[in-house]
């Protein structure tokens, strides 16, 4: 035996979508019902667990025997939920890997790979059912299983369904589990002829390290901060309704009917709109306002997720979605959505976020105008350390720009970074010809440089710098343009590397030629466009083509998951196509910097930010210094990791 091919069905009580695969298992009432395989590539066997049947032991086996590939779609379901079988029923099979407590319950990662990630890898969507029909396979996901699913494996109104209760149904159930084996094997076929990077399964690995940690989340915390959470709402709803007489205050439509009345009309209630208005209105109709935008609040739904993620030793795991990002291969989050957290700017988290420690409802709203507010603000705080340990949180200076700066050749950003330098103070020194400071001389100009800088490097004019708030900044319409032509003019090599990769995509689609920029090169192969980075990782454009455009010409497109999150045509072109590349290399000096770092104990990341739990003695230097140590394949690259230890997760 070299491969095993598994996909398996399951029953719990527990909200598999809002608590994660990990608190689900932990069910007293979990159990597995059908375990499909195939060994080797042969026939797909499906083993009926609920009806009392048996795993071969040459396969239970094979389970933790690093040496034979574990293959499933979305392998971490897999792998989490045979850990808790094997624990149960076979324990003398079930072996974990290393000494950490907190991955002590689950089967070592080491020999599993992902069908999901490798499709996702090659740019597919991250579903069974959506991959099977992208690649137009002769095996297709069944219809039936959503409705199967729901009958067999999550408790119904009228209690569970069992086999004997519904024989036909049931064998229908392990037809559907006996396909998803063979539309996963079927996949893993048709990719076979293309590269993987000879890093992903290494880091694969890392990833599942990481998200079988988890990070503690502090649950006193998060139960009050629930509880003054409702309290506020039921308070601001209160209020509401004895302003404005409306049965739903919080209801958009009810609302701006009621601002219609009043001679406010509006057509949308949007963060931006009530902004406005609250800017421009005063007496009861701006109290309304103020308290509607508290009531829209939905960041506290964070703390139920991190109540819902949370398993028995307080940690909440599975956060991370290795290769969630199609274009970049970046992570995505899951549940809790560390990636999408609100910034903390309060100058006093210690003592705000003890009154909620304690209880204090009364003292947090005396003290502070908007309880809401804070408790957003202090979302991030719920995640702390094991008792004796600490957080160092790092992370990498500008990357992207570093990136972006490095690969289109722009030497005088180059040189400010190696100088250490204010590369936003820099830009509006050298976009206006004069010499601007930080707080000092031209000081004015830095907020110009900034959002030139934030909003201008992927190909970006007006419309992006008004996205990016340039307007709310105090920019005028008028300068809009030619702060776009002055950003240009001052970055030539970065305006000449976006069209340089326009033009050689064009020629790899149009041509079949193989293209090199930099260090970049450009292909086709079997219908799908690749890039490949300096790390030898290659994005993937599947089905890339030149159409023509709505206007009028001939446009870059591909297939991908598109704004409607359905496998669709998009179209492209050589701005974006850097943006894709910037933020990928910087993904891949993430990586570099977790491999570094292996030793230490990652147990969340953030964008280009690791979190990492460390005895409280751990200098900071020690993990920048470290996480700064750039790869072989980007010689000359100057990049800075700056870090800071805390007791509770937060933005420094």
């Amino acid at each position: 035996m070299k491969t095993l091919s598994i996909d398996i069905e399951t029953y719990s009580p527990i909200d598999l979508t809002r608590s994660g695969v990990y608190k689900y298992t932990e069910s007293p009432d979990f159990q597995l019902l059908l375990f499909g395989y195939a060994v080797d590539e042969a026939e797909v066997h499906v083993v009926d667990l609920a009806s009392g049947r048996k795993i071969p032991e040459d396969v239970l086996s094979a389970l933790t025997n690093p040496l034979i590939t574990k293959w499933a779609f979305n392998a971490n379901f897999e792998r989490i939920c045979l850990s808790r079988y094997l624990r149960e029923h076979y324990p003398d099979y079930f072996t974990s890997y290393g000494e950490d407590v907190a991955t002590a319950k689950y089967l070592d990662p080491l020999g599993w790979k992902c069908t999901m990630v490798l499709s996702a890898s090659l740019g597919l969507p991250l579903s069974l059912k959506a991959v099977g029909q992208a690649l137009q396979l002769e095996e297709q996901k069944m219809e039936e299983g959503t409705r199967l699913i729901r009958k067999f494996s999550v408790p119904g109104l009228q209690g569970r369904v069992l086999p004997k209760d519904s024989p036909e149904d049931w064998e229908l159930f392990k037809s559907y589990n006996r396909r998803d084996v063979e539309v996963e094997m079927e996949i893993r076929k048709a990719l076979e002829p293309f590269f993987v990077s000879p890093n992903l399964w290494d880091e694969y690995r890392r990833d599942q390290d990481i998200n079988d940690r988890g990070i503690l989340v502090d649950r006193n915390f998060v139960e009050s901060a629930m509880a003054m959470g409702k309290r506020a709402q039921e308070e601001i709803t209160g209020r509401l309704q004895q302003l404005t007489g409306l049965a739903n205050p919080r209801s958009p439509v009810q609302m701006k009917k009621w601002l219609f009345s009043k001679d406010h009309i509006t057509h949308t209630l949007c963060k931006k709109e009530r902004a406005h208005f609250i800017a421009h209105t005063s007496g009861d109709i701006h109290e309304a306002l103020v308290l509607y935008s508290q009531a829209q609040k939905s960041s506290l739904a964070k703390y139920g997720a991190m109540a819902d993620s949370a398993c028995s030793d307080g940690r909440a795991r599975g956060m991370f979605q290795f290769y969630g990002a199609a274009r970049s291969g970046r992570w995505a989050g899951r549940r809790i959505q560390l990636q999408n957290l609100p910034r903390n700017s309060m100058e006093d988290l210690d003592l705000a976020r003890k009154m909620v420690k304690d209880w204090d409802y009364e003292k947090l709203s005396f003290f502070y105008d908007e309880v809401t507010d804070v408790l957003s603000q202090l979302i991030r705080t719920a995640f702390i350390p094991r008792k004796g340990y600490k957080f160092i949180v790092s992370d990498f200076s500008a990357i992207e720009a570093r990136v972006l700066s490095y690969m289109a050749g722009e030497r005088w950003r180059m040189e400010v970074f190696a100088k250490d330098g204010d590369i936003y103070a820099a830009s509006a020194s050298a976009m206006f010809h004069v010499p601007v400071v930080k707080h000092g001389i031209h000081g004015d100009l830095r907020q110009k440089g900034k959002i030139a800088e934030l909003a201008l490097g992927y190909g970006g004019g007006e419309g992006a710098l008004k996205a990016m708030g340039a307007l709310d900044m105090g920019l005028t319409e008028e300068e809009l343009k030619p702060l776009v032509t002055s950003w240009r003019a001052t970055n030539p090599h970065i305006v000449d590397f976006w069209w340089k990769i326009d033009r050689a995509v064009k020629e790899a689609i149009e041509n079949h030629r193989i293209m090199r920029v930099g260090t970049l090169t450009i292909f086709m192969q079997k219908g799908i466009l690749f890039i490949e980075l300096p790390s030898g990782r290659r994005l993937s454009y599947v089905g890339a083509a030149m159409k023509m455009g709505e206007k009028g010409y001939k446009t870059i497109t591909y297939m991908g998951v598109g704004a409607t999150k359905k496998w669709e045509r998009i179209e492209s072109y050589g701005p974006k196509f850097v943006e894709n590349i910037v933020q990928a290399v910087s993904r891949d000096i993430l990586c570099h910097g977790m491999k570094n770092l292996q030793d230490r104990y990652i147990c969340g990341h953030v964008h280009d930010e690791l979190i990492i739990e460390c005895p409280e003695d751990t200098p900071v230097y020690e993990i920048t210094e470290t996480m700064a140590q750039m790869p072989d394949w980007m010689p000359g690259l100057v990049m800075r990791a700056d870090g800071y230890e805390t007791e509770y997760y937060r933005k420094e």
